[in-house]
């Protein structure tokens, strides 16, 4: 995890220096004299050679310090921790959408492999993997929002909602709750409801593709046939042994999973105005922040890292011969 943080930071760092952005002029404008612009280069240490920025870059990431944002003089850190909240709410409804009905349907298309129920799976989740989803948003805004008015409209609350709930989590659902205000519960929830399933249908997709794969690889092994020719309901070899027998990958394919949708929520935020991690980012990208612009890519790439390390500490919940094997 130290050698894999340790890349992460060295590839975050030289990225920023390639990105045609100019972090001194982003500071100082574009009317700044020679003086003021050499100044603050000075400053902020860019006339330093490059491992030198890069040591002082290390030591500040260590410290949580990323520099202030241009846009709004704060601290990167607390912008971060301001925005991730939102970006983490949107991602784990999706993740639930994806992984209670992605499973299962992988388990269905691999139980039918060749049948209709299979080829409307894979039809289904080629679909998932195809369109665009930013496509799919506005498609969904149009259709659900705009036509229906099943769902409320871009933005995390209506805006009468705003700053009634104190922030304790920074996740609306369960702060309206805390707060034991059922009002804005459900106004957060119908804000919810429409994006969060745009990318619970791209888990959806990748989750149940993979299902299908791992349980084709468990359906031709030997023990298959010897549970069946003891007597076993096929429903129990299936969905037991079988599905039992694949949840150390799934549970790789689930943290990922989980890491992706928090890196490719920046267009469904951007479409649906998500005030999280992403549109946070593609602001910061379009007005030349650059310290918010790293600090965002950082933060992901440290929870990728988390992710892995969870999924191995979950390995001995889910595998017996894990548990025997420390």
């Amino acid at each position: 995890m130290a050698l894999t943080f340790l890349g992460l930071t060295c590839v975050t760092f030289f990225i920023g220096r390639v990105i045609p952005i100019d972090p001194v002029l982003a500071i100082v404008g574009d009317k700044a004299s020679i003086e003021t612009y050499n100044r603050v280069k000075i400053e902020i240490g860019l006339d330093q050679p490059i491992p030198v920025q890069y040591w002082r870059f290390l030591g500040k990431v260590m410290q949580g310090d990323f520099g202030n944002s241009v846009i709004t003089a704060r601290p990167v850190l607390e912008d971060l921790l301001r925005v991730f909240p939102a970006t983490i709410e949107l991602s784990m409804f999706a993740l639930i959408i994806g992984v209670v009905l992605g499973i299962p349907l992988g388990v269905i298309a691999a139980t039918h492999r060749g049948r209709w129920q299979d080829q409307v799976i894979r039809f289904g989740s080629l679909l998932g993997y195809s369109m665009p989803v930013f496509w799919l948003g506005l498609v969904g805004l149009l259709a659900f929002y705009a036509k229906l008015g099943w769902v409320e409209g871009p933005g995390r609350l209506d805006v009468g909602f705003d700053d009634i709930v104190p922030t304790v989590t920074g996740l609306m659902t369960v702060d309206s709750l805390i707060e034991g205000d059922s009002e804005v519960f459900w106004n957060s929830v119908s804000h919810l409801v429409l994006p969060s399933s745009i990318l619970g249908y791209l888990s959806l997709a990748y989750v149940a593709r993979m299902t299908r794969s791992f349980m084709l690889g468990q359906l031709k092994q030997e023990y298959i046939l010897a549970t069946l020719a003891k007597g076993l309901s096929p429903f129990r070899v299936v969905w037991v042994h079988a599905l039992g027998n694949v949840w150390v990958q799934l549970v790789t394919v689930i943290a990922l999973t989980f890491g992706s949708l928090l890196e490719g929520a920046v267009l469904t935020e951007t479409v649906f105005a998500w005030p999280g991690l992403g549109l946070y980012m593609k602001n910061s990208l379009f007005n030349a922040d650059l310290n918010a612009v790293l600090g965002g890519t950082m933060l992901v790439g440290v929870v990728y890292i988390g992710l892995n390390m969870l999924s191995d500490l979950l390995y001995p919940l889910v595998d017996p011969r894990a548990r025997e094997q420390r």
